[in-house]
C-alpha cells in the first residue's frame, strides 16, 4: 500500500491526501453515483477513484462524470476519477475497495423470479434467500473469490466494503478465499427502521421534535435482511417501550386488501410484517417487509399474487428488476448539462466509514462482519449483522447478545444454508448446493418439484455455472 499524506494539525483540521479507492462495479448507475456524490462533499480526504467494470464504457462514463463534477465551482473536494480495463490495475495499491456489482446481467433476475412462480413460490426481492437468493449466491461466489484473490495480490491491507447481495454470502466468500482480508458489508435497511423509530419517538416522547434516524441508538442482531432490534433509545429515552402502543394503533394486522396498493410503487413498505413479527416474537424485524417476508414463509403463502398486498407491500415483477433503460439517458443528461446532477445528503455511510478507518473520526454503525462472539448463539465465523465501532485501529464489533430461541432457530436455518452454499461454491458441488436449496423455507414444495425447479434455474443460466461440476452433479443427471 502506498504512503498517505496527513496535514499538519497545526495548520487546522487534519486532512489526508493520496487515498486510492478501487471500485469493482464502477459502471454502476446507482451506487457509483452515490459515491461520487458523497466523495465530492468530503473535503478532509482526497485522492483518486479507480473504476473497474466488466463493461468498460459505463465505468469510463462514470469517470468522466466524476471529473466533470469535481471541476464545478460549488465543489471544494479534491478527487479524480479514472476507468480501468483490468481489475488488477484498478485495485493495485488501493487503500479501499468498494464492490457493488451486478454480474451476471440483469436478465438473470427474470429467471430467479419468474421460474419459481410457476411452482407457487412468490419472492418480493429474490436476491438474498429463497430460490432466487440461493442461485444468485451460487453465481456470486466465483466472482467474489476472484475479487478476494486480486485483493490478496494487489492490495492485501486494503479495507473492502461490499454492497452486493446476497450480502452475507458475498462478504463471507471474501473471507473464505482470503482469510486475512479486511472486509465489511454495508446495507441501508436498518437505517429505514431507525427512521421509523424516530417517528415513534416524536409521537410518544414529549420533547422529541425533528428526530432523525441517526439519533436512534439501536441494538441490532441477526443476519443481513433478517436483523432484529431489541433496544432503541433516543437521548436516553427508551423508544422500544412504545412499540406495544404503536402496535395497537396499527392493528388489525394485516391491514390492507388486495388491490389497495396498486397505485403505490413496488418498493412501498408499511412495516406490517416488522410489527407482526414483534407481536409474535417480541423483537422488531429490522429490515423492509419485502425482505423479512422471504425468511418467514407464511407471509408469502398465496393463492393469488395480489394477496400479498394485505401485508402492505407488493411483489416486485421481474420486469422491474431487469431495469428501466433510463440509465444511459440519465448519464447523457448529467454530462450534457453541468447543473443536472444535484448534490444531496445520501444517507449512506461509506465515506464516514473510510474517514474513521483513516483515523479522522470514529463512527458507530451497523455492519456485516464475521461472528467473533457478537452474536454468541449463531455460528462462529459466519457473517452476521450487528453494531460495531470503527476507528483508525479497525472494526470492533459490539456484543449484541443472544436471540430468543424461536428467532434464533429461524435465523440459524439461513446461516446454515448460506454456509452450505459457500462450501458448495468453493467445491463446485451442485448436489451440496441442492441440499441448501431444499432447506430454504420458501421452497415448500414436493421434493420432485424442488429438484425440477433447481435444475431449471441452473440449466437456464448454465453459462454462469462454469465453475461448477455440471457433468458430475447427480441432481442434473436425470
Amino acid at each position: 500500500m502506498h504512503q498517505l499524506t496527513r496535514s499538519d494539525p497545526a495548520e487546522g483540521a487534519e486532512s489526508i491526501s493520496g487515498v486510492k479507492i478501487g471500485y469493482v462495479g464502477g459502471g454502476s448507475q446507482g451506487w457509483a453515483h452515490t459515491l461520487i456524490n458523497d466523495l465530492l462533499q468530503c473535503t478532509d480526504v482526497s485522492g483518486r477513484v479507480a473504476l473497474y467494470d466488466v463493461n468498460y464504457e459505463p465505468a469510463e462514463k462514470n469517470a468522466e462524470l466524476g471529473n466533470q463534477l469535481a471541476g464545478r465551482d460549488d465543489v471544494d473536494a479534491d478527487w479524480t476519477f479514472e476507468a480501468h480495463r483490468e481489475i488488477e490495475d484498478a485495485l493495485a495499491d488501493a487503500d479501499f475497495v468498494i464492490c457493488s456489482i451486478q454480474d451476471p446481467p440483469e436478465e438473470t433476475f427474470v429467471h430467479d423470479i419468474d421460474l419459481p412462480q410457476k411452482y407457487g413460490i412468490y419472492q418480493p426481492v429474490a436476491d438474498t434467500v429463497g430460490p432466487g437468493g440461493a442461485v444468485r449466491a451460487l453465481r456470486a461466489i466465483p466472482q467474489y473469490r476472484e475479487i478476494a484473490a486480486v485483493v490478496r495480490e494487489q492490495c492485501p491491507d486494503a479495507w473492502v466494503v461490499n454492497y452486493t447481495n446476497p450480502m452475507t454470502v458475498c462478504t463471507r466468500t471474501l473471507y473464505e478465499e482470503y482469510p486475512d482480508i479486511n472486509a465489511i458489508g454495508l446495507c441501508h435497511e436498518v437505517f429505514h427502521i431507525q427512521m421509523l423509530l424516530a417517528d415513534i419517538a416524536e409521537k410518544y416522547v414529549d420533547e422529541a421534535e425533528d428526530v432523525s434516524g441517526s439519533e436512534i441508538d439501536v441494538t441490532v442482531k441477526g443476519i443481513n435482511h433478517f436483523t432484529w432490534i431489541d433496544e432503541a433509545y433516543w437521548r436516553g429515552h427508551d423508544v422500544f417501550q412504545y412499540l406495544d402502543e404503536e402496535l395497537e394503533e396499527r392493528k388489525p394486522l394485516p391491514g390492507f386488501e388486495p388491490g389497495d396498493l396498486d397505485d403505490e410503487g413496488y418498493w412501498t413498505n408499511h412495516h406490517q410484517v416488522a410489527f407482526d413479527l414483534y407481536d409474535t416474537f417480541g423483537l422488531l424485524g429490522a429490515a423492509g417487509d419485502r425482505h423479512l417476508a422471504e425468511f418467514v414463509p407464511w407471509y408469502l403463502d398465496l393463492e393469488e399474487p395480489e394477496e400479498v398486498q394485505r401485508w402492505g407491500f407488493r411483489l416486485t415483477p421481474s420486469s422491474a428488476r431487469a431495469g428501466d433503460g433510463e440509465g444511459p439517458a440519465k448519464m447523457s443528461r448529467y454530462l450534457d448539462d453541468e447543473g443536472a446532477f444535484e448534490f444531496t445528503e445520501s444517507g449512506e455511510e461509506v465515506v464516514d466509514i473510510m474517514r474513521a478507518l483513516l483515523g479522522l473520526e470514529p463512527i458507530k454503525t451497523n455492519l456485516n462482519y464475521p461472528n467473533v462472539g457478537q452474536t454468541p448463539d449463531l455460528t462462529e465465523g459466519a457473517v452476521v449483522e450487528t453494531n460495531a465501532v470503527i476507528t483508525g485501529k479497525g472494526v470492533s464489533p459490539i456484543t449484541a447478545g443472544e436471540l430468543p430461541d424461536q428467532i434464533r432457530s429461524m435465523v440459524q436455518t439461513t446461516v446454515t444454508n448460506q454456509e452450505t452454499l459457500i462450501e458448495a461454491g468453493f467445491a463446485g458441488d451442485l448436489d451440496l448446493a441442492f441440499q441448501a436449496f431444499c432447506n430454504e423455507p420458501l421452497v415448500d414444495i414436493q421434493p420432485d418439484e424442488a429438484k425440477e425447479l433447481f435444475v431449471k434455474l441452473v440449466e437456464t443460466e448454465r453459462e454462469y455455472f462454469t465453475d461448477y461440476d455440471l457433468e458430475g452433479a447427480d441432481v442434473l443427471a436425470d
